[in-house]
C-alpha cells in the first residue's frame, strides 16, 4: 500500500426525531441511494387505558421517517419527506435489490410483526412509503430485529427472497417473500435462546444458515435446512449477543458486538475463537459494513457513542482490530449507525486503507446500569464452543429503559397530488469524483434519550 490515509469526522446536520430514535439504514438500491429511513421506539403509559391492578399499562409507540439527502443544500441536506406513526419500530432494513420494479423495506416492530413496506414516488423528488404485507409473528413478544438473505447485491437467480427475524421470547422466524404477491409466508419458526434473541443474521454466502444472539450470553449458528438443534453455540461473549453481520465482501468473516463491549470477529469455519477481540467501551447495538472498504466495519456502541474499526490486518495477517476514529454522545445511547452507499455505486474496486486514529468527541459517563448482571445458568447443548464456562451474565433488557414520554402527532401527509409509481431509478444528484488524494463517506447515527438523528462525513485524505 502506497502511503497512508488520516481521516477527519465532520457533523453534517442533527435532526430533532422528536421519539426516541433507534434504528436508521440508507436505501442501497441504485437510483434510491440518497433516501434514509430512521425508526423510533418510545415507552407511554396512557392515563385512559387503566390496567387492572391499578397501575398504568406501557404502550410501545414508534414512528418511521423517510429522509431524502440532497448535497446541494449545504445547511440541511436531509429533507423529511415522510413520517408514519406506528407501532414502535425495533429494527428495519432495505431490501439490497428491487423485487418486481420495487424498493422494499423490511420493519420489525413492537407487536410482534413484520411488516413491508413499499417505496413510491409520488411526483418529482417526493417519496412514501406505503404498507403491502403484514406478518403477526407473535402478538404476545417483540419482535426485535430483522435481516434479508439478499447482503449481498449480487443474488444467484435460483435463490428465493428470504427474511430471518427474532423476538423477545428467544424464538427465531423463518420467513419467505412471494416476489410476485410481494406476500410474507413463514416458513418456520424454533426456539433458539432462553430470553430475549436480540438478533439474527444471515450468512450472505451460503443463505441456508443463519446466525442469532441472546440475552443468554450465546451466538449460535442454524442450518434452516436441518432445524431441531444449532450447528454451533459459543459462549465467547460474557453478556448478551446484540448485533452479527456477515461480511458481504469476504466469504466466511462475521462480526458480532455484544453489552460485554467487545467486538469480535470471526471465521466461520472455526468457531472456536474469534479472529480479533477489541473492547469498545460501550455495549455494540449495531454493526455495519462499509459498502465499498471491505476492512472498515461501524458499531454503535450505546453508552460509548460510535466508532469506526479497521479490519484489514485481524483479516488478512491475525493481527489486533484498529479504532480509527470515534464520537461519543454524553448523556445518550446510540442505538443506530449505517454507511451511506450514495457516493459508493460507482466505484468498482478501492485499495485497503487505514486511518489514523483520530477521537474527536469527548469521553461519555458510564451508565453502570447498562452492566447489571443476573447469573443464568449455561445450557447443556452439543456442539458447544465454552470459552468461559458456566454462569454468564444477563444484562438489562433494553425495554426496561426509562425514557421521556413525548405526545404523538398525527402522520404528515404528503403534499403531492396524484398517484404514486415504483422508484427505481438513477438519481440526479453530483458525485465527487474518486481519486487517488480524497475520498469521502457518509454516514448516520440515532441517539435514544436525546432523540436525535445525526448526519456525519468522513474525509480522508492520502499523506
Amino acid at each position: 500500500m502506497a502511503g497512508s490515509r488520516t481521516g477527519v469526522l465532520r457533523a453534517l446536520q442533527a435532526v430533532d426525531t422528536e421519539l426516541t430514535a433507534d434504528s436508521v439504514e440508507w436505501c442501497p438500491v441504485e437510483g434510491c441511494q440518497h433516501l434514509l429511513a430512521c425508526g423510533t421506539y418510545q415507552l407511554r403509559a396512557p392515563k385512559d387505558q387503566p390496567a387492572p391492578d391499578g397501575s398504568e399499562p406501557q404502550v410501545r409507540l414508534g414512528r418511521l421517517y423517510l429522509f431524502s439527502f440532497s448535497e446541494d443544500n449545504t445547511a440541511k441536506p436531509l429533507l423529511e419527506v415522510q413520517r408514519r406513526d406506528s407501532s414502535a419500530v425495533l429494527d428495519m432494513k432495505w431490501c439490497h435489490i428491487p423485487v418486481s420494479g420495487h424498493v422494499l423495506l423490511g420493519l420489525a416492530n413492537a407487536s410482534g410483526s413484520v411488516e413491508l413496506l413499499r417505496l413510491m414516488e409520488c411526483e418529482k423528488n417526493s417519496y412514501t412509503l406505503q404498507l403491502i404485507s403484514s406478518l403477526a409473528l407473535d402478538e404476545s413478544c417483540l419482535s426485535l430485529s430483522l435481516d434479508w438473505s439478499t447482503g449481498k447485491s449480487v443474488r444467484a437467480r435460483e435463490q428465493p427472497l428470504k427474511i430471518i427475524s427474532s423476538d423477545s421470547k428467544g424464538q427465531l422466524h423463518l420467513l419467505l417473500l412471494s416476489e410476485g404477491a410481494a406476500q410474507l409466508q413463514l416458513l418456520a419458526s424454533w426456539p433458539a435462546h432462553h430470553f430475549e434473541a436480540w438478533i439474527a443474521a444471515f450468512n450472505y454466502w451460503q443463505t441456508e444458515l443463519v446466525y442469532s444472539g441472546g440475552d443468554d450470553c450465546l451466538l449460535r449458528g442454524w442450518d434452516t435446512r436441518m432445524l431441531g438443534k444449532p450447528v454451533f453455540t459459543s459462549k465467547r461473549h460474557s453478556m448478551g449477543v446484540c448485533s452479527i453481520q456477515s461480511s458481504p465482501h469476504r466469504e466466511h468473516i462475521l462480526a458480532t458486538g455484544s453489552y460485554d463491549e467487545h467486538v469480535l470477529l470471526w471465521d466461520t469455519r472455526n468457531v472456536r475463537q474469534p479472529l480479533a477481540d477489541v473492547p469498545v467501551q460501550g455495549g455494540v447495538w449495531r454493526l455495519r459494513w462499509h459498502p465499498v472498504h471491505h476492512h472498515l466495519l461501524l458499531a454503535a456502541c450505546m453508552h460509548n457513542g460510535f466508532k469506526i474499526l479497521n479490519c484489514q490486518k485481524a483479516i488478512e495477517e491475525k493481527q489486533d482490530i484498529t479504532v480509527l476514529t470515534s464520537h461519543t454522545m454524553p448523556n445518550s445511547l446510540v442505538y443506530g449507525a449505517d454507511w451511506s452507499w450514495l457516493l459508493f455505486h460507482s466505484v468498482k474496486s478501492t485499495p485497503a486503507w487505514s486511518l489514523d486514529q483520530n477521537d474527536v468527541g469527548v469521553k461519555a459517563a458510564d451508565h453502570d446500569s447498562l452492566k447489571a448482571a443476573q447469573q443464568l445458568p449455561a445450557p447443556s447443548q452439543e456442539h458447544t464452543v465454552d470459552h468461559h464456562g458456566e454462569g454468564p451474565a444477563r444484562a438489562h433488557s433494553r425495554a426496561e429503559l426509562k425514557d421521556p414520554l413525548l405526545p404523538l402527532t398525527e402522520d404528515r401527509k404528503s403534499n403531492s397530488k396524484g398517484s404514486c409509481s415504483p422508484s427505481v431509478k438513477r438519481s440526479g444528484l453530483s458525485r465527487r469524483p474518486s481519486g487517488h488524494n480524497f475520498d469521502s463517506s457518509l454516514l448516520a447515527t440515532c441517539s435514544f434519550y436525546d432523540h436525535v438523528l445525526h448526519l456525519w462525513k468522513l474525509e480522508t485524505k492520502q499523506t
